[in-house]
């Protein structure tokens, strides 16, 4: 990476958060003496956000109405002046002293996180945050430390490359670092401390958690489909050996057809799989 950064802030109601966090940053990239802009994506805010930024002397672009974390971020990362891009929340739950300590990793990976440290989860959510951090691991093939930070660092090109692929909403940190590991980006973690968010959370539990999932096994099928269907395929499988042992052994009558349309589906699951890899690497 250069030595020039574009940092853009998702903002949406955060008057009571986005003052400290440019002023945060400014003071860290001031002391660093490096060369950067500020972007704050206000994304139809109808507190006084937008009022605060302007009075900061920072780069301020507006969406008529709300739209979206992911598409707030993608809306500052096009209009981004620089090939290096920083993303922080406007909350004020991630330090901005945190971006000198990425910073200083930099030149070695392709997207550096802030991996959040004492990050309290509902009991509601916490199982729901386990298994999805889990299963992402899984379909990524390493262990993800956190899946969604809202602190990274990364190329604008590599963003602007896969733009397609990443949804408007929070989903958006969890697609990126899939995106980045499916396709042997080199991705760090820094353990940061995370602090208690300033305002009222836009998280939406049952509609986000739905599109995270959704968007994990749909970015895992689009750069490595074969983690989705090899397993189906196993499953199927066992599952039509289990039936005629089961069948043949407790029943004493041997069902045949439906172990036959299970192994039979196996092999065309198996089969898709591969045709889909095989389109994925041509691509």
């Amino acid at each position: 990476m250069g030595n020039r950064y574009s940092i853009v802030i998702p903002a949406y109601n955060e008057e009571a958060g986005i003052g400290p966090v440019i002023d945060g940053i400014k003071k860290v990239m001031d002391g660093r003496g490096e060369e950067y802009e500020l972007l704050v994506v206000d994304d139809g805010s109808t507190d006084k956000t937008a009022e605060i930024v302007m009075r900061k002397n920072v780069r301020l672009i507006r969406n008529e109405n709300n739209r979206g974390y992911g598409a707030s971020l993608k809306k500052g990362i096009h209009s981004a002046g620089y090939e290096n891009i920083i993303i922080i929340d406007g909350d004020g739950t991630y330090p901005p002293d945190y971006i000198g300590i990425l910073l200083d990793e930099k030149k070695d990976y392709d997207m550096l996180v802030g991996s959040r440290k004492g990050y309290q989860v509902s009991l509601v959510r916490r199982p729901v945050k386990y298994f999805m951090n889990r299963f992402a691991g899984f379909l990524a093939g390493v262990k993800i430390p956190d899946l969604n930070s809202g602190l990274r660092i990364f190329r604008k090109e590599t963003a602007e490359k896969y733009i397609t692929y990443f949804p408007d909403g929070f989903s958006y940190s969890s697609t990126i670092t899939l995106v980045m590991l499916c396709n042997n980006y080199t991705v760090k973690y820094k353990t940061i401390e995370y602090n208690k968010r300033k305002g009222k959370s836009k998280f939406h539990p049952v509609k986000d958690t739905f599109n995270l999932g959704s968007f994990i096994v749909r970015t895992t099928l689009y750069f490595n489909p074969l983690k989705i269907f090899f397993p189906a395929s196993i499953f199927l499988f066992l599952l039509a050996v289990a039936v005629l042992l089961y069948s043949h052994y407790v029943i004493g009558k041997v069902m045949d057809i439906t172990g036959i349309v299970l192994a039979m589906g196996s092999f065309q699951i198996l089969a898709i799989g591969l045709l889909a890899d095989l389109v994925n690497k041509k691509r």
